[in-house]
């Protein structure tokens, strides 16, 4: 039996598990260590049963980032611009809860779960969905749902760029048109029909098409430069680095550190994180994920032109150097 079908056999054996034991560990040990860690919590109140509070939440070191608020007021702006997920406010008449659902119905649930032992025994301490998420997506499974086909769409339109072989401003203006309509029919499907998003329509079809965009110039960019085995580097790198550690599905505060952190530097997170801000705050902390988004589809266009300047890299099947074919049988 030949060698080099030998070694491509023991390849395949070898590098499906691999793939497969990499893709477990990227999808479930963030998921099965959801925690808070450092999630930004408010307190308002003067009261002494504040500090008591907050001297509770600080017992779970790392757990929770406390700031303090005079009163429901401030704690309600707090949360509405998206620096806190939550604010326990402590009155005379006695402690409440304020929760955004839309920020991340998982952190609302443990919040209100927390709110039961801050109580007072015998008690129900008020809950107040100050943001909430939509009525039709109450569990945002759906809104955690969009991004792994975001993902795929401009994955698949950085592939198809460079399988199409075009190349330079062609393939860039290629990528930027193809994003812009993924962002129009998204939005068709995610506000108009199932109303899973809101805020400005228009607003919403230009984060996802920047989103898109952002993945598909960086797959584009990596194949211009690196030929067809960009793709694969840039898919590892937006599907199983950037949609497993997006945490739009909970939050990035709290998935292990420091995966939160590095998911919210690369495309699927930066965009799940500016869609929420745009779609139910109104813009509210959208500017460092506006900035990654187009910080990724920026240098991905520029390598996309860069690339297409270049001799195109020399295709996967090319032999060689060095190697010689078999002498074909005869009859």
């Amino acid at each position: 039996m030949p060698a080099a079908p030998n070694r491509r056999a023991v390849a395949v054996i070898l590098l499906v598990p691999l793939i497969v034991t990499i893709s477990l560990w990227a999808f479930s040990w963030p998921a099965a260590r959801i925690a808070p860690r450092d999630l930004p919590v408010g307190i308002a109140g003067t009261a002494p049963a504040a500090d008591q509070l907050q001297k509770r939440f600080e017992q779970r070191e790392g757990a929770f980032e406390i700031h303090r608020y005079d009163d429901s007021a401030a704690a309600r702006e707090a949360i509405e611009d998206r620096v806190v997920y939550g604010a326990f406010v402590v009155t005379e008449r006695g402690p409440q809860l304020l929760t955004a659902s839309a920020a991340s119905p998982v952190v609302a649930q443990l919040l209100t779960e927390a709110a039961k032992g801050a109580a007072p025994a015998g008690t129900v301490l008020p809950v107040t969905d100050v943001v909430a998420a939509p009525a039709s997506d109450p569990r945002g499974a759906a809104l955690g749902a969009s991004i792994l086909p975001l993902a795929l769409a401009g994955v698949a339109a950085g592939a198809m760029v460079t399988v199409m072989k075009l190349r330079g401003t062609r393939a860039a203006l290629t990528l930027v048109g193809a994003s812009g309509l993924v962002g129009v029919a998204a939005t068709a499907v995610a506000h108009s029909w199932l109303g899973v998003v809101t805020g400005d329509w228009l607003t919403d079809a230009g984060v996802i098409g920047l989103t898109v965009l952002a993945i598909a110039s960086a797959v584009g960019g990596l194949a211009a430069l690196l030929g067809t085995r960009g793709i694969g580097v840039g898919a590892l790198l937006m599907v199983l680095l950037g949609n497993s550690f997006s945490g739009v599905t909970s939050a990035p505060e709290m998935l292990p550190e420091p995966v939160g952190a590095i998911g919210q530097w690369l495309p699927p997170g930066a965009g799940g994180s500016l869609l929420r801000s745009v779609a139910f705050f109104d813009g509210a902390a959208a500017g460092t994920a506006a900035l990654t988004l187009t910080a990724w589809a920026a240098l991905g266009l520029a390598a996309v032109v860069i690339g297409g300047r270049r001799k195109p890299v020399a295709a996967d099947t090319a032999e060689a150097p060095g190697h010689r074919r078999e002498p074909a049988l005869t009859g």
